[in-house]
């Protein structure tokens, strides 16, 4: 495994990433909460589009992998300044964003915030809006009671360690949605969604295609596929919706 270059932000926060380069638009991954760049979509993704002569990035958020600062720490308003900060700094014209989860969320942002720095969007198992619509929703009362009072709680996670939510997340979420107001995505944009999704409802694929506005948008349910989204045949399907972006978009590889 190769070591990672840095990238010191705006914000004064510094990023680990892996970029190769090849011609434009490029692929910039972005990760899911509590992920890292060193995920199974990640490096795939990576060395597919090396073997294609794409450019390619991605990166650790901070309070991610080997980025710094602490996880609990973060929010989505930040890791969006990280992302933002790095397609800025690292990339050249316009990209495509493969999102994966949260970076479904962070992809539209980042989609709304810079809209000419995009030439396309395909998210996998997006979930926007998820500290609102998954996490406080589904708080108990003394969830609730405790984060106000001690400003974290911890949630136990199907992934390794517990996730420690902070008041600030949940805080900073509300005013990071994106189902609340007009969105208006004018590129191509593929949306994957496995219907086996334990983690982020499939209903919540159905709800971003019905509220996003845009003339080239299209939602592929992948019949058994769970959250990771990550076997061969899925990410065969993440590489084609990505091929399929370039062509829609009349990119000449």
């Amino acid at each position: 495994m190769r070591d990672p270059q840095y990238l010191d932000t705006p914000q004064g926060r510094r990023l680990a990433y892996h970029r190769s380069g090849g011609p434009g638009p490029g692929v910039v991954f972005l990760g899911g909460f509590v992920s890292d760049m060193q995920g199974t979509k990640a490096v795939h993704l990576e060395q597919w589009a090396q073997e294609r002569g794409l450019s390619f990035l991605r990166f650790d958020y901070s309070g991610h992998g080997q980025s710094s600062g602490a996880f609990e720490d973060g929010s989505i308003g930040a890791w969006t300044e990280d992302a933002l900060a790095a397609i800025a700094a690292l990339t050249e014209g316009p990209q495509i964003l493969v999102g994966s989860s949260m970076g479904g969320w962070i992809a539209l942002r980042c989609a709304r915030a810079e809209p000419l720095r995009i030439a396309g969007l395909v998210t996998i198992a997006a979930a926007p809006d998820f500290t609102e619509d998954s996490m406080w929703a589904r708080f108990t009362p003394e969830q609730r009671a405790r984060l106000e009072q001690d400003g974290r709680i911890d949630l136990p996670s199907d992934y390794g360690a517990p996730y420690c939510i902070t008041q600030k997340l949940i805080e900073d979420g509300r005013a990071s949605m994106v189902l609340r107001d007009p969105l208006t995505l004018a590129f191509p944009v593929r949306l994957l969604h496995g219907t086996a999704d334990a983690e982020v409802d499939p209903a919540v694929a159905l709800r971003l295609l019905d509220h996003a506005v845009g003339h080239d948008i299209r939602l592929t349910m992948v019949k058994d596929a769970d959250h990771r989204f990550s076997t061969p045949d899925c990410l065969a399907v993440i590489e084609a919706a990505i091929d399929e972006v370039l062509a829609r978009g009349k990119v000449q590889l």
